[in-house]
């Protein structure tokens, strides 16, 4: 079953998310939040737009031509992008990593976010993976397909208003809010049949899962610490191959179960996310964008912290 070309596609798919979102987040982060949300909305309209060319073959050609064809636009859309240039990113300050129990302090902090980015790896590989055959085993087979388009057209402008809302949340309650969103569209179609829920479920799931990426990285790279980023992304793929090994076994009786799993699971990550935000005030180890930046002066960072004046 995992070998199928619908399978096959979806984990790419989830391959292919996850690595523009690490490599847009790294060229993007000195950029204010909302472009690099612009940027991700990009993968998105990619989704969409790919599910729609296949729509449009699904009753004139088989798998095989669909896939080709996909192949195609993307190198047309490949060629398009190639000339482009991006803009030199902004010089800004950048916070040193803390010293002391501040940095233990740190380090504590974001072992929370990196489990809660790890379960949400787990979550979305299974509910990525077999959302849409979820659907099509209790919707007429056109649902399933345009479920994807949904998903892919919801997540185009969802990571720019969650980043725009950093303005007055901080990361832990963004992240809960998300999380718990996602959860509701994993687990509706597992709960109810028909064509209304399918369809329901497509919209929260596409306007959350680039969003939590956008959101946990940057929550990552604003704790300071040493490869943050990096140590995150690979939390999440360990999570998506968890996932998939975990579910496995359930497949036998149907999608069904797998996504109430996801769901929990990714329940569990909005939990960790709130462990985060309780421990951690808006001015402490996730600091609000646009904190002035205070750096020690050179006998301040040389001197011995239990000496006195």
């Amino acid at each position: 079953m995992l070998a199928s070309p619908e399978v096959a596609g979806s984990l790419g798919l989830i391959r292919a998310v996850l690595t523009a979102v690490s490599s847009l987040h790294g060229h993007l982060r000195e950029h204010p939040a909302h472009v690099s949300g612009w940027a991700f909305g990009g993968v998105s309209a990619g989704i969409a737009l790919s599910d729609l060319l296949v729509l449009a073959l699904r009753s004139v050609a088989d798998w095989r031509a669909a896939w080709l064809a996909s192949a195609a636009l993307a190198a047309v859309l490949t060629l398009v992008s190639w000339r482009l240039r991006p803009e030199r990113a902004p010089v800004t300050a950048s916070t040193p990593p803390g010293i002391g129990g501040r940095s233990i302090r740190t380090r504590r902090w974001f072992s929370v976010l990196f489990a809660s980015y790890t379960l949400e790896g787990i979550g979305y590989i299974v509910a990525g993976t077999f959302l849409v055959a979820a659907i099509e085993q209790s919707s007429p087979g056109w649902i399933s397909s345009g479920a994807w388009v949904l998903v892919g057209l919801a997540a185009v402008p969802s990571s720019a208003p969650w980043t725009r809302l950093r303005r007055r949340w901080s990361y832990p309650d963004l992240l809960v809010a998300a999380l718990v969103v996602q959860a509701v569209g994993i687990v509706l179609p597992a709960l109810i049949a028909g064509v209304t829920a399918a369809l329901t479920s497509a919209v929260p799931f596409g306007a959350t899962f680039i969003g939590v990426s956008t959101l946990a990285l940057a929550a990552g790279a604003h704790l300071h610490l040493p490869r943050a980023v990096a140590l995150l992304t690979a939390g999440y793929s360990v999570g998506q191959i968890l996932g998939l090994l975990a579910v496995t076994p359930m497949l036998r009786h149907g999608y069904h179960q797998a996504l109430i799993l996801a769901a929990i699971v990714v329940l569990a990550a909005g939990t960790g996310a709130a462990m985060l935000r309780v421990g951690v005030p808006h001015e402490g180890a996730l600091p609000r964008e646009g904190t002035p930046v205070q750096r020690p002066s050179p006998a301040e960072a040389t001197a011995d912290p239990g000496s006195g004046d």
